[in-house]
């Protein structure tokens, strides 16, 4: 659309910015290809800026997309890539400026190759093949080595090389396959299964020097990585260089770094075993010899023991303290005796004292009934009733003469014995008096 402007009716610098951008603004999405000259990702920010650079005509322009659209590529692309960019010219009225805002981002050449194996890198590490604890322990001495590698390669040469100088006893079954190229997938997946079936394999390494990514992309195919993360053998990879990271690496049990790294991280070394071994035998002399020592030193100090010097001091020192208890315990019996003795005698006092018989022993008598009942009252007697009279020295029959109750003195006619001759009564087996008794 034409405008009619001259030298008297000029047109304002806004109203041709706003006309630009109105032009622009009818302007569709367009691929846009260069190289990324400046990258500018903020943190937190939800936008990132670009600037894509032409080099053959050495012209930039400014590119704005959303943070998301740009983490799709983040991985792979930087500073310096190029880029192919789906985006729609925009038009900045305010400073007359145009830039594009880009709503898809893919890497070119090496960059996209890259993008495909991050892609199929997340993918594989969501199903858990990279998960750390899938990985398994290599033998400390495999006796068969399964190796994948290519025909009469220097990675051959250096693994089988390496590994028998470190151990001349060790076996290699090895399989040599393509390493590159179109057959070299399905080589290196037979290779793997047919190793991984052999039981007396131990450890399979996949071994390749150097290359471009290119080379060494049969070693990120999904089949190889799936076939490696099935396999029931320790798998270690060994693939290209130090920089290099193949997805083989990361489901593999272990990663070398070069073939020759892998020769020394499968087998171990005779000479450092064999030193290995004769540190610790003279570490464990060393500890046997200080343990030996050290119980030596203790027995020395407990036969040095008095118990040990002189052991039967202690059956003296016993013996004494059994004798002193002995005689402790006759001291204590003997006063224990001597109390009850005296005791004893002051108890039998006290009941002779009040013992009927010590008053008998005074003179007096006990005169009872035929039935045992004692005499206390004249009353309780008739004339001529036998009775017993029992004095100090045992007893005799008496008979009661005249009345009871009678004024006659006790001893005179109140009793006599039998028909008034002394003894003529009954006696006891005592032996009672056969003389003059009482009441006679």
């Amino acid at each position: 659309m034409g405008l009619n402007t001259s030298a008297e009716a000029p047109l304002p610098v806004g109203q041709v910015s706003r006309l630009i951008g109105g032009w622009i603004e009818r302007l569709g999405q367009v691929w846009v290809e260069g190289q990324i000259t400046q990258l500018n990702r903020r943190p937190g920010a939800g936008v990132v800026f670009l600037t894509l650079r032409d080099p053959s005509h050495d012209i930039s322009v400014s590119v704005t997309c959303y943070r998301e659209v740009f983490d799709e590529v983040a991985d792979v692309v930087q500073e310096g890539a190029r880029v192919v960019v789906l985006a729609k010219p925009q038009w900045y009225a305010v400073r007359g400026q145009l830039s594009l805002r880009a709503t898809e981002i893919r890497p070119v050449g090496i960059g996209e190759l890259l993008a495909r194996l991050e892609k199929l890198k997340r993918s594989l590490a969501a199903e858990g093949l990279f998960a750390l604890d899938r990985k398994r322990p290599l033998p400390f001495l495999p006796q068969l080595i399964g190796l994948v590698v290519g025909r009469a390669s220097a990675a051959e040469r250096d693994v089988l090389e390496n590994a028998r100088r470190r151990w001349p006893a060790v076996r290699f079954e090895v399989r040599n396959v393509a390493v590159q190229g179109v057959h070299a997938v399905p080589q290196v997946v037979r290779a793997v299964k047919e190793l991984d079936a052999i039981d007396q394999v131990d450890v399979i390494i996949v071994a390749r020097g150097g290359g471009s990514v290119e080379d060494l992309l049969p070693f990120s195919d999904e089949e190889v990585v799936r076939t490696v993360a099935a396999a029931r053998t320790p798998v270690v990879s060994a693939i290209g260089h130090e920089p290099d990271s193949p997805l083989l690496d990361l489901v593999a049990d272990l990663r070398a770094s070069t073939p020759t790294d892998a020769a020394k991280k499968v087998v171990p070394d005779v000479g450092e075993e064999l030193d290995r071994v004769g540190m610790l035998r003279d570490r464990a002399l060393r500890s046997v010899r200080g343990l030996l020592d050290r119980e030596e030193r203790g027995l020395a100090h407990a036969l040095a023991r008095p118990v040990f010097v002189h052991p039967q001091r202690m059956v003296e020192d016993r013996e004494e303290q059994v004798a002193a208890l002995l005689a402790r315990s006759r001291r204590t019996l003997g006063h224990l005796l001597d109390r009850a003795d005296s005791e004893l005698a002051h108890t039998r006092a006290r009941v002779v004292a009040l013992s009927p018989a010590a008053t008998l022993e005074r003179g007096y008598a006990v005169l009872q009934r035929a039935d045992g009942h004692v005499v206390r009252s004249p009353s309780e007697v008739g004339a001529d009733e036998p009775l017993r009279a029992r004095v100090a020295e045992g007893e005799f029959a008496v008979r009661v003469a005249g009345e009871p109750g009678g004024g006659g003195a006790p001893g005179g006619d109140g009793a006599s014995g039998g028909d008034g001759a002394p003894g003529s009564g009954e006696a006891s087996g005592d032996g009672e008096p056969g003389g003059d008794g009482p009441g006679s």
